[in-house]
């Protein structure tokens, strides 16, 4: 792809995937057909509701950076949207040494009511155009602008009705795409949508969020006589890790049957709504926080993860910020361990909970730089070695025993989880 874009159709333009270096496998896209089709891959879940934003480089049109935002809600909201994000991925691909040579956008939004695919496609037009006009006005063009919407896509710049009709064109069944096969080939993963991410870590609702908030008042109130007569900080901050690396042992020596929501509603069982209060009360100190952080690799990770996203769902009500930390942590286990589309999803949810939050925005900065967590992890290890004596270092859980403990919970739905505990 040259920089001379205006003499060729967008369907003529050459795209090629971030599916690997020179050295290895590259996937070329060579039309908005095939751009469609890869953008789950190169975001690793499907997004709804977003405006998805892809830097392209390169006489080859290598793709950079990406930012994902959700459409604003208002049209009043267009203009500076535009402004924000093309602003926020050129400045910060210039940052790291190379402003774009284009870039390609995707409005992804489910119709509405009886709105109808062809309706989004129309509705989000202007903003479309504002999203254009913003990059050109930074020197970059849009290359190419596309609206998916009830399984088709529509191209904004791509006046050619073969391969961009104005009915739209399907989306390729799921799978099946060039880049779904070569994807397939270098590991790569979909993790579901942006929904399904979303709803793990949302807050529980119903009665069970109504004992969840009682039970985080019951724990605010007992832990504020303790701080007022002399119980030290460091006292209840050794209970939390205690407690945290207790629940941890639950969780591994009773694993969820299955993965996802399912399991969640396992993990939800598994905490009493009185420990999971005291728990997320106590991880609001920044140096319990930090440790805790240190769970992130092997087999402390992943039932560290377990936790924090359980955790997460009950902090309801008002305990709505409280939901930062777990939020965050969860967010940092997830990029430690090679999952950075549900890092960035995590610590995205985290900023939103407490957008002060310094830790969730250094995690998230540093995540959407592209920055290695190898760094961090080397510090964390550090000090929990300088922390711990040697003589008594010691894993926060023990291997998975071969079969589920006799006393785990019983499966069942979230409405009903953590009650009578």
């Amino acid at each position: 792809m040259t920089n001379n874009s205006e003499s060729r159709r967008p369907s003529d333009r050459s795209f090629i995937s971030p599916a690997g270096t020179a050295d290895e496998q590259q996937i070329t896209l060579r039309s908005p057909a095939e751009l469609a089709d890869a953008l789950p891959y190169m975001l690793g879940f499907h997004p709804s509701d977003s405006l998805v934003m892809v830097a392209v480089h390169g006489e080859g049109g290598r793709f950079g950076g990406r930012l994902r935002v959700g459409i604003p809600t208002t049209p009043a909201e267009w203009e500076d949207t535009a402004r924000q994000v093309a602003d926020c991925l050129i400045r910060g691909s210039e940052r790291r040494g190379v402003k774009p040579d284009g870039i390609v956008v995707y409005l992804c939004q489910e119709p509405r009511g009886e709105e109808g695919g062809q309706g989004v496609m129309t509705r989000l037009r202007p903003f479309a155009q504002r999203i254009r006009l913003a990059c050109g006005a930074l020197d970059v063009p849009v290359l190419e602008a596309l609206c998916l919407s009830a399984g088709r896509f529509w191209s904004y710049v791509c006046p050619d009705e073969r391969c961009c009709p104005a009915e739209g064109s399907p989306l390729a069944p799921v799978g099946t795409s060039v880049m779904a096969a070569a994807a397939t080939f270098a590991g790569l993963q979909v993790r579901g949508s942006l929904e399904e991410i979303e709803g793990r870590l949302a807050p529980l609702r119903g009665p069970v969020a109504e004992e969840a908030e009682r039970a985080l008042d019951r724990a605010a109130t007992a832990l504020m006589p303790r701080i007022l007569h002399g119980a030290t900080r460091e006292e209840v901050g050794a209970e939390t890790i205690s407690l945290a690396q207790t629940l941890m042992r639950r969780m591994t020596q009773a694993p969820p049957a299955e993965g996802g929501p399912q399991g969640d509603d396992w993990d939800d069982a598994l905490l009493g709504h009185d420990e999971a209060a005291s728990l997320i009360l106590g991880l609001q100190d920044r140096e319990v926080r930090d440790i805790a952080a240190e769970w992130m690799e092997g087999e402390e990770a992943a039932c560290a993860l377990r936790l924090w996203r359980a955790l997460a769902r009950r902090c309801v009500g008002a305990y709505g910020e409280h939901a930062a930390a777990p939020l965050t942590l969860a967010g940092w286990v997830s990029w430690s361990t090679g999952d950075e589309p549900t890092a960035r999803i995590a610590l995205g949810l985290a900023l939103r909970a407490d957008a002060e939050y310094r830790f969730a925005q250094l995690l998230h900065h540093a995540c959407n730089e592209g920055i290695d967590p190898e760094g961090l992890r080397q510090c964390l290890r550090e000090e929990r070695r300088r922390r711990e004596p040697r003589h008594s270092r010691s894993s926060a859980v023990t291997r998975p025993p071969g079969r589920r403990s006799r006393t785990a919970p019983r499966r069942g739905s979230r409405r009903t989880a953590g009650s009578g505990q």
